[in-house]
């Protein structure tokens, strides 16, 4: 088999649009060949293949098999391949000897889990000074189970067939122009997995980054920024469908890692084009943060207090009024979610990521610091970030709300850096000491993100006093609200200052 590396970029798509693209002279001037794609997918029971990170399918086009085993890396654009011709549509053990899936099936019988029928018509264009195959995908997924409901399939795939991968990711801006698209993060593999487990969207946390120590600073990076997308992608496209506030959640979990991503590596990754970016995506991304605080409130805050007060008529009052706010909340995450502005920033964001000018830097400096092992990088930045929190902290339960909100920010940069590098420390005794510094950091965290919860509940209180609320008995309700409050406020305190001085106490496992 032979082992290219595939550069590929997915887009989702709807029907209409699809037609719509096939009709526009972006294409119509193009080689066209349509055909149908019929592949197995193969595994074992246990799903080895899976669990390490490949998949491997037989696929029949126009009288051919071609076998061909994936390494799905970090889920975005490039990825190792091994492709072979095969006898028929069963799978051919010995066309996998030369790649690393024939040690893990070893002693295991692969059978069929799902497979995926695709309508498929392909343009060859010319981009720039490249060739790119533009595939355009109708069809469905579907496994052996009986009763089983399929998934459509319905994309656009750009695959760089020759040239330069800035070429890729100018045409994709070409099509976005001519028909609304969003980044596909989902292989078709991974898709047809889900579909064997219940073919639900479910709210998806974070993965771990397949970051290597061979990897240079500006790979792990890369890395980084694509799992914030693909945590970012998964959960987008629940929230597309309804309110979720699980999904509300993790997304914006997905943009808090990217921006810390930008900060971690900091005058690494510098240019205007990524700091226009990251302004873009902090603007555009704030009626998240409205809508979690308000879904924190009314999920937490206010149910405690009817507890504690089951005979105050004004919280319920006040929950309708701010009930009212969550509703409209949601509809602006809605909005800027189906926004021309937000599709086009996903796009500008995974173009620079892999072709932005921070990777053209001539500075020697700058050169030799994007080159450097991602070992490296990554303990001093880890370092770095640890000094920080621990000289922000100090007398933690005596700052001012302002200056513990510095103190929880600096913590999560550091866990959010601690995960992301988490893929290089993987001996028994380093596991062992992330795993510690990881547990404490998070209780911290927890503390703080408590404090940070009343800070934002009191200012959620505060803008009620202009609103039209009816009665008095509900101003009165968020009075009680109020005090209680600031009452847990001194507990959280004690706990926070308690953690920080446990985390600062263990050996950073970087060393």
């Amino acid at each position: 088999m032979s082992e290219p590396r595939e550069i590929e970029l997915k887009l989702q798509a709807e029907p209409s649009d699809l037609a719509r693209l096939q009709e526009h002279s972006l294409l119509q001037h193009a080689t066209q060949d349509e055909t149908i794609l019929t592949a197995a997918y193969f595994d074992t029971d246990d799903q080895r293949l899976r669990n390490a990170g490949y998949s491997l399918r037989v696929r029949r086009q126009d009288g051919r098999h071609v076998q061909t085993a994936k390494a799905e890396g970090d889920g975005l654009i490039e990825r190792s391949e091994w492709e072979q011709e095969v006898a028929g549509d069963a799978l051919d053990r010995e066309a996998l000897a030369r790649t690393p899936l024939a040690a893990l099936l070893e002693g295991a019988e692969p059978r069929r889990h799902f497979s995926v029928v695709v309508e498929r018509t392909t343009y060859l264009v010319k981009q720039g000074q490249s060739r790119i195959e533009v595939a355009l995908d109708r069809g469905r997924i579907e496994t052996t189970e009986p009763g089983t409901t399929a998934l459509p399939v319905c994309e656009i795939e750009l695959e760089l067939k020759s040239g330069e991968a800035a070429d890729v990711f100018a045409l994709a801006h070409a099509v976005a122009t001519l028909v609304p698209l969003r980044l596909g993060v989902l292989s078709k593999a991974e898709r047809g997995y889900r579909l064997t487990e219940d073919g639900v969207a479910q709210v998806r946390k974070a993965e771990p980054v397949p970051v290597r120590e061979d990897m240079p600073a500006a790979d792990a990076f890369r890395a980084v920024a694509h799992a914030c997308l693909r945590h970012m992608r998964q959960n987008e496209d629940i929230l597309l469908e309804g309110r979720n506030a699980d999904a509300l959640h993790q997304m914006r979990v997905a943009v808090r890692r990217l921006r810390s991503a930008f900060s971690l590596f900091g005058d690494l990754v510098a240019d205007p084009q990524g700091d226009r970016l990251r302004a873009d995506l902090k603007r555009l991304t704030e009626p998240l943060g409205r809508a979690r605080n308000l879904d924190v409130f009314l999920s937490a805050t206010l149910p405690a207090e009817r507890e504690r007060h089951p005979d105050e008529p004004g919280l319920l009052n006040l929950e309708k009024h701010l009930e009212a706010q969550r509703t409209e909340a949601y509809e602006a995450v809605q909005a800027m979610l189906r926004s021309d502005e937000w599709r086009t920033l996903i796009l500008d964001l995974v173009a620079w990521i892999n072709v932005g000018p921070w990777l053209r830097a001539e500075d020697p400096d700058t050169v030799q610091r994007l080159r450097q092992p991602a070992s490296d990088f990554a303990a001093n930045v880890l370092a770095r970030r640890r000094r920080q929190v621990k000289r922000r902290g100090r007398d933690l339960d005596r700052l001012s709300p302002e200056e513990r909100h510095q103190v929880r920010i600096a913590a999560k940069k550091l866990r959010y850096g601690a995960e992301f590098f988490a893929g290089l420390y993987t001996g028994r005794k380093a596991a062992k000491r992330h795993k510690a510094f990881v547990k404490a950091l998070s209780e911290l965290q927890d503390h703080l993100g408590e404090l940070n919860d009343i800070a934002t509940g009191h200012e959620l209180l505060d803008d009620l006093t202009g609103a039209d609320l009816r009665a008095a008995s509900t101003l009165f309700a968020a009075g009680v609200t109020a005090a209680d409050l600031e009452a847990r406020t001194r507990k959280l305190l004690s706990a926070a200052a308690e953690a920080h001085e446990e985390l600062l106490d263990l050996k950073p496992f970087w060393r």
